[in-house]
């Protein structure tokens, strides 16, 4: 697999292969490539202000496992499910629930920001819609919040998604979708902006940012869990 890092690719293979025949200093290339997904996964999930604790513990623990890693794998959804477990012990230990806060800060960095010059209007409109949609997703389960944080606040794909959760592919599908219907129940003017947007062959306003349509807010069907 190969990832992008700064201007140049990272091949995911060479550079873990590399580790294991005695180079560890290769593993910073890993390190610079997936830091920002690892924060931006951490906040999302509740680690708060302990993020970076966090993702440096996830860095270490998947070093010393590298060993385990499957080959041909993809680095990052198995690096993120170490950062979900992480963020789990965390948040467990502190005793601290996601806050509303930390999951707009995590928003705010996965989102592209609104140009300066955008029209006041606009801007207030965007900011009012993320507001909306955190407070929504704070209603969600567990379950459908991981899965909705994952698809969309990180951007990953289906497959991603699946490995990072440990979840069947069926059961990440069929979650999501429940999990967007539940949000269009809370944000029905999210729905009507979403059926909108399947008939016109581009996403929701709500979750595209204003520039992301190539994935839109299509949860497929219902089977699985």
């Amino acid at each position: 697999m190969r990832t992008r890092e700064g201007g140049r690719i990272v091949d995911e293979a060479a550079v873990i292969a590399r580790v294991r025949a005695g180079e560890p200093e290769a593993y910073a290339d890993l390190v610079r490539a997936h830091t920002g997904i690892a924060l931006r996964a951490a906040r999302a999930l509740g680690a708060g202000p302990d993020a970076e604790d966090v993702v440096q513990q996830a860095f270490f623990k998947a070093y010393c496992s590298l060993g385990r890693f499957r080959d041909g794998a993809a680095f990052r959804p198995w690096l993120l499910s170490i950062v979900a477990n992480e963020t789990r012990n965390t948040v467990r230990t502190a005793g601290r629930q996601r806050s509303l806060a930390d999951r707009e800060a995590a928003l705010v960095e996965a989102e592209p920001l609104i140009p300066p010059a955008a029209d006041p209007a606009v801007a207030a409109l965007e900011i009012e819609r993320r507001v909306a949609l955190l407070g929504a997703l704070e209603q969600l389960s567990e379950e459908h919040r991981l899965v909705v944080t994952y698809r969309y606040l990180l951007e990953m794909d289906e497959p991603e998604t699946a490995a990072a959760l440990g979840w069947p592919r069926g059961t990440v599908k069929s979650r999501l979708s429940r999990a967007l219907r539940k949000l269009g129940r809370l944000l029905p003017e999210f729905d009507e902006e979403r059926e909108r947007g399947e008939q016109k062959g581009r996403g929701t306003p709500f979750m595209d940012g204003g520039s992301r349509g190539r994935r839109g807010w299509r949860g497929g069907g219902d089977e699985g869990e």
